[in-house]
């Protein structure tokens, strides 16, 4: 299992490979300590790579788990079963000629015990808040969500909300319109997705991901007013005066493909 963790850092651009390693070494002990792991060339015409961890919260049951395995995997499960325990999948996206790795995390039915504590958070440079459409229920849940987020992570982190199961229309429970505002109220990205006909789930994650990577581009790999601060939990931005970017808000309905 150490070795299987381990085979997904591969090449990570120096400044974040400390963060992600630290992250990795709380459940993988044989990982703490090292800094890269060599797996073949790493010559620099061959461009530089990227990991960034993302996670999924939410209540038990919105899809979080179907989520991940169609954008992973393109495959979905109507019958899936909650595991026990944090599940993990990467996937690979091309920006700007670069190679970057998202490490999606799945809590894999935690939530339901309380059992999401900040080492799952630690290390996360963007979050998908998911919420069943059907059930008001876990719409109402997300504002606990976001305090547990804000609580054990950056605020710099890349967030997404996201109304999962957006093919029961014919038992929505919860508006477009009502995760718009929450979404604009609190700044953070909106998406409508089915995990069971694929709408927008590509769309929601590399929403996610070129955000992140903007973010850290613009504010650590392109700008010489910046540095980074590592620490055993997160990349911390730093930057002499105030910042004056604004992160950019986005919104998907259902339809929009």
């Amino acid at each position: 299992m150490h070795q299987k963790v381990a085979a997904v850092i591969i090449k990570i651009h120096p400044p974040l490979a400390r963060p992600c390693l630290d992250t990795l070494s709380l459940p993988f002990p044989a990982l703490r300590g090292k800094e890269t792991v060599e797996m073949g060339s790493s010559s620099e015409d061959e461009g530089e790579e990227y990991l960034f961890k993302i996670v999924i919260i939410g209540d038990s049951a919105v899809g979080k788990s179907n989520l991940l395995s169609r954008y992973a995997r393109n495959e979905f499960n109507l019958h899936s079963k909650a595991t026990i325990g944090v599940e993990f999948q990467t996937q690979t996206l091309e920006i700007d000629g670069k190679e970057v790795k998202a490490q999606i995390w799945d809590t894999a039915g935690q939530e339901r015990f309380r059992a999401v504590t900040s080492a799952y958070y630690r290390g996360a440079f963007g979050a998908l808040i998911v919420y069943d459409i059907s059930r008001s229920s876990t719409f109402e849940s997300i504002p606990r969500w976001l305090d547990e987020l804000k609580t054990h992570s950056d605020s710099t982190v890349a967030r997404m909300l996201v109304g999962n199961k957006c093919d029961l229309e014919n038992i929505r429970a919860v508006r477009v319109e009502e995760g718009k505002s929450l979404a604009e109220t609190e700044g953070l990205f909106f998406m409508e997705t089915s995990a069971l006909d694929s709408t927008n789930v590509q769309k929601a994650f590399e929403v996610v991901i070129r955000e992140i990577y903007n973010n850290v581009s613009r504010k650590v790999l392109n700008s010489d007013s910046y540095k980074a601060e590592l620490s055993v939990n997160r990349v911390s931005l730093v930057k002499d005066g105030s910042d004056g970017s604004k992160q950019n808000q986005g919104s998907y309905s259902c339809c929009s493909r």
